[in-house]
């Protein structure tokens, strides 16, 4: 079975095997980071700007800005959440408040 992963609503959502399952709006808490200055990065999801799988992980650059500094711009890939199993299809999501570091990927895979 395949894993189904797309941009919903000009990028207000990712559907992962049709179910909405990532929206923005939410706070990330980015450490190791090159978005801005600030050491902890408060970063505020204002849009999905590209998704992609590196099995078994779903990921996604997000536009936005940081709320501590007023940094706006684009994040490098974040783990979003992952499919262990792609028979079942299982979707399980990272929780956007815990602390997250985003990695620069050369060789993911974008659904078309």
């Amino acid at each position: 079975m395949t894993t189904d992963v797309h941009q919903l609503d000009d990028g207000a959502w990712i559907s992962v095997n049709d179910s909405r399952e990532i929206n923005v709006s939410d706070l990330w808490l980015l450490a190791r980071h090159e978005f801005c200055d600030c050491e902890m990065a408060d970063f505020l999801a204002e849009g999905v700007v590209e998704v992609g799988v590196d099995y078994p992980d779903i990921d996604a650059r997000f536009a936005g800005r940081c709320i501590q500094c007023g940094t706006e711009g684009v994040t490098d890939w974040l783990t979003v959440g992952r499919v262990i199993d792609p028979e079942d299809g299982q979707f399980y999501g990272v929780v956007p408040e815990s602390v997250h570091v985003p990695r620069k990927r050369t060789r993911l895979a974008r659904p078309e």
